[in-house]
């Protein structure tokens, strides 16, 4: 295991080694024959295996560090709750949407999946992101599971809102599509990719500081698990990238159709969800969870959806795939945006005695 100085080090050096990940990710994908497909046929009931392993494996340290003691305490917060639900529900959904029909007119079914891909709030890399700008980690939790209630409850009405009858106003009856989605799947999917590594984080910590107190498990058990997510990460961008390495190399126009309006999306809904937050007084740690929460989306609930509905070679699919892809370069920069303004807060405080340590160490 290696010492503090080399994680520091190897921290500090998250952005290149993401990038790296991406470029041996787009490079599999494209050079090596059969890795896209064999990636996408080691599933289980639609879901990726390998994706599946490297969010889980991603998300495990975070939710482990998490105080769910203090959970109680942070949901009475009833002022952030209220803005979360805003800037996801509301705020985010009419963005996408609108952004959808102002960058792709004349291409629908990419349209349509930009509008899935806005509906899906995020509940997996947005612990990363939180966790290296130095957010709540429990407040980050907090919302990933509000995220995950709504999810379940709203998403197959919002689709057909968006979709169906709020596509049809703007551009007429051929404009609206049926996105037929049952609530079970909806909770399937979440529950797969939020529940598992949200049981393996809270009997983690329940355990350990009940056997070994809080003062190891903080000092020494954390310190050798947290630095663990970066992996995940990396692995999951690995194979994310390879899945559609092919299609980047041999389709760049559509990738730079579908990108664009999906970069404005993730940087409006950062800006705008940091700039309302701080305006309303909330700390640097609740303002960093609630900006990178309204700013991510759930990629593996808009993919599932994609294809299932619309069949895995549609441009809806396509275009929700593409999702991830521009998210982890954009949020990754964001997280740096997040830290330079941290100055500003100075002698705000959340509902913390402190704030919550990043999982992924310093990257300043």
């Amino acid at each position: 295991m290696a010492d503090d100085a080399e994680f520091t080090l190897f921290d500090r050096l998250t952005t290149v080694w993401i990038l790296l990940a991406m470029v041996v990710g787009v490079g599999l994908g494209a050079l090596v024959p059969g890795v896209s497909a064999w990636l996408n046929s080691v599933s289980w009931s639609g879901i990726s295996i390998p994706l599946a392993i490297g969010l889980i494996w991603m998300m495990y340290p975070p939710l482990a560090r998490v105080r769910y003691g203090d959970l109680p305490r942070l949901a009475a917060n009833r002022k952030l709750m209220a803005v979360s639900l805003f800037q996801n529900w509301i705020l985010g959904p009419f963005v996408m949407f609108a952004l959808a029909w102002l960058f792709l007119p004349d291409l629908p079914y990419f349209r349509v999946g930009l509008i899935i891909v806005g509906l899906a709030r995020c509940i997996a890399m947005v612990l990363v992101w939180n966790a290296m700008a130095d957010g709540s980690a429990e407040y980050a939790a907090l919302l990933v599971g509000l995220n995950s209630i709504f999810q379940m409850l709203l998403y197959s009405v919002l689709a057909w809102f968006f979709v169906t009858l709020l596509s049809g106003w703007v551009g007429g009856a051929t404009a609206a599509q049926t996105v037929p989605i049952s609530i079970v799947d909806v909770a399937g999917t979440v529950l797969f990719y939020l529940g598992i590594p949200l049981a393996m984080g809270y009997v983690t910590r329940a355990v350990l500081v009940r056997r070994r107190g809080e003062s190891w498990y903080e000092g020494v058990f954390m310190k050798r698990l947290a630095p663990t997510a970066i992996l995940g990460l990396l692995f999951t961008v690995v194979v994310m990238f390879s899945m559609q390495g092919g299609n980047i190399v041999g389709l760049p126009w559509d990738v730079v159709r579908i990108a664009v309006p999906l970069a404005f999306y993730f940087v409006i809904m950062f800006f705008l969800s940091f700039g309302l937050s701080k305006r309303l007084g909330f700390s640097y740690e609740e303002t960093t969870t609630l900006s990178f929460t309204a700013a991510s989306n759930n990629f593996e609930l808009a993919i599932a959806t994609t294809v299932g509905v619309f069949g895995i070679a549609s441009g809806q699919a396509f275009a929700a795939v593409i999702g991830p892809l521009i998210e982890v370069p954009v949020l990754l920069s964001l997280v740096n945006v997040a830290l330079r303004f941290r100055p500003r807060f100075a002698g705000k405080r959340g509902a913390k005695a402190e704030p919550a340590p990043a999982v992924l160490g310093d990257p300043k």
